[in-house]
């Protein structure tokens, strides 16, 4: 998953990555930076003890030839000096903060970008990794997504639509502009483009295109563990044992038939803790139990947990195994307390990702499509991102 991160790194909408089992939680706080209105990111994390660690950060500028003077402002490294230990809680843990950009180091060009989060002043030790973008809008995002699919009518599919409006003051190539769109904030199954439909003055249509039909997937699962005492929406029980706290969620099963709306965050997560008074040091990390029974386990691919909870990542952290015996698929990971979406992600072999297999999929899911516009001009040496769009 690591290299398709590295591979795709146009994507960026706000990914992270963890490369440390004793670093939990890592937010982001806002989404897509504006070249003129530069407010921050929040980035935080927590470390699984209540040693202090010596933390530093570093920005580069990804699908760019540019030297790291030619688009950073101030300092090229910066130690990360904002820390707390837990309060009161049965596993021990120190939060981490910062905040990008800063008075010591900002961005200047639009671009895709990366924080590099490494311990004792050695990059080789990379700890976490933030990817983000900052945009200069030069273009207008007119979107649409619609059930009536060059596949299917109405089922299991939904097609975007994407009219990109160019700056009359911008001369270019069609050529020199790629689009990107990302359904959830996932890497997967995002779509990049490379030629529109169709090319009109100041104008590109991309109409009618194969590349953007997506699965319509199914509405996220929800749990609510802002609770030591009592079970929340999605939990059967909650109980303190050997040291640890643990959730087990009711078991899921395997939806057939029609769908049913139900509210989600398309996957995100919030920390949240009754009876604190500051959740990022208060709250509780808990043991959450995943079940799936079924008759016999698939053979033909993967089952994962998908959400941002797991980086909307695949990889052993948040792959589901089969109990022969008790005829279920499970998983066990360490969470700490708030609201979380997750959906049942599997992975045939050789083949892409879909939510079919466990959750179904329906042309009325709500989901939310990110769409980048990325523009290298002759003889540019980095591309520019020129326009973003958030569409449901």
């Amino acid at each position: 998953m690591v290299f398709l991160a590295c591979s795709l790194g146009l994507l960026a909408q706000t990914h992270t990555r963890v490369y440390n089992e004793n670093i939990r939680t890592l937010r982001v706080a806002r989404e897509v930076l504006d070249l003129e209105d530069m407010q921050p990111l929040r980035i935080s994390f927590d470390e699984m003890s209540h040693d202090v660690h010596f933390y530093t950060y570093t920005v580069t500028q990804l699908n760019s030839d540019l030297l790291s003077g030619e688009y950073l402002h101030g300092f090229t490294t910066k130690d990360i000096t904002d820390f707390e230990h837990s309060i009161n809680t049965s596993r021990e843990y120190t939060h981490y903060w910062f905040e990008f950009p800063n008075e010591d180091m900002t961005v200047t060009k639009s671009g895709a970008y990366r924080i590099l989060i490494y311990e004792d002043g050695d990059p080789e030790k990379k700890i976490a990794e933030v990817d983000f973008c900052v945009v200069e809008p030069l273009v207008k995002i007119d979107a649409k997504v619609r059930a009536n699919t060059d596949i299917e009518l109405n089922c299991r599919y939904q097609q975007v639509d994407i009219d990109v409006a160019i700056d009359h003051t911008v001369s270019f190539q069609p050529s020199e502009f790629k689009l990107v769109v990302t359904q959830n904030n996932r890497l997967d199954n995002a779509v990049t483009l490379t030629q529109p439909t169709f090319v009109e003055p100041k104008r590109l249509r991309y109409i009618n295109s194969k590349a953007l039909i997506f699965e319509g997937g199914n509405e996220y699962h929800h749990f609510d563990a802002f609770s030591c005492f009592y079970a929340g929406h999605g939990i059967d029980r909650v109980f303190h044992e050997n040291g640890d706290y643990h959730t087990i969620l009711f078991a899921d099963e395997i939806t057939q038939g029609q769908y049913i709306h139900e509210f989600d965050s398309d996957g995100r997560f919030v920390v949240n803790a009754e009876r604190t008074s500051d959740v990022d040091t208060e709250a509780e990390y808990m043991w959450v139990y995943w079940t799936l029974p079924m008759e016999k386990p698939w053979f033909d691919g993967a089952l994962y947990v998908g959400g941002e909870l797991f980086q909307n990542e695949m990889s052993l952290r948040n792959r589901m195994q089969y109990d022969v015996d008790a005829k279920v698929y499970w998983l066990t990971a360490l969470v700490k307390q708030g609201g979380y979406d997750y959906q049942y992600w599997f992975v045939p072999k050789g083949q892409k990702t879909t939510i079919q297999r466990v959750d179904g999929s329906y042309w009325q899911t709500e989901n939310e499509y990110a769409i980048y516009v990325w523009w290298r001009p002759f003889g540019a040496r980095y591309d520019r991102l020129v326009g973003v769009s958030f569409i449901k």
